[in-house]
């Protein structure tokens, strides 16, 4: 008598097929980007609607005492002035990064980092070299103007 699929024997053979299958994959993958993290956790529709990414302009940037990352900034935000602190010393200078139109995240709760209040997060990416980069728009954009 001939069993259901489910509930067939499954020779080792068919299972090392399969697990060198998905180790290939793995392998493609690093080859496509061996620098990426894996993705983070899935988010719905719904949570991604209430992400609010905007254009800003970085008006002041200074060191943060005691901290060789960390810059205290002061951004524009086309809704209000607001600082933020991020950890983008070892990358860029003050003097480099005021002037530069980036990207925010605005409507992350403040918080408190090194005792100064941070009430948004600057979006960078990590170059191969380990620099940081900004995402920007490629032309200059009205601060204030919505990403989505």
């Amino acid at each position: 008598m001939k069993l259901p699929f489910f509930s067939q024997k499954i020779e080792d053979n068919v299972i090392d097929a399969q697990i060198e299958k998905l180790e290939q994959t793995k392998q493609n993958n690093k080859k496509t980007n061996p620098n990426a993290n894996p993705m983070k956790e899935q988010i719905t529709f719904d949570d991604f609607t209430k992400i609010d990414l905007r254009i800003a302009t970085i008006l002041e940037a200074e060191k943060v005492e005691k901290a060789d990352k960390l810059l205290k900034l002061t951004v524009d935000t086309g809704v209000d002035v607001r600082t933020v602190v991020s950890g983008i010393a070892e990358s860029f200078s003050p003097e480099d990064v005021i002037g530069k139109q980036v990207m925010i995240l605005l409507n992350l709760a403040p918080r408190k980092i090194r005792g100064i209040e941070s009430q948004g997060m600057l979006l960078l990416t990590t170059k191969p070299d380990g620099n940081l980069s900004f995402v920007t728009p490629d032309d200059s954009v009205e601060n204030g103007i919505e990403i989505g």
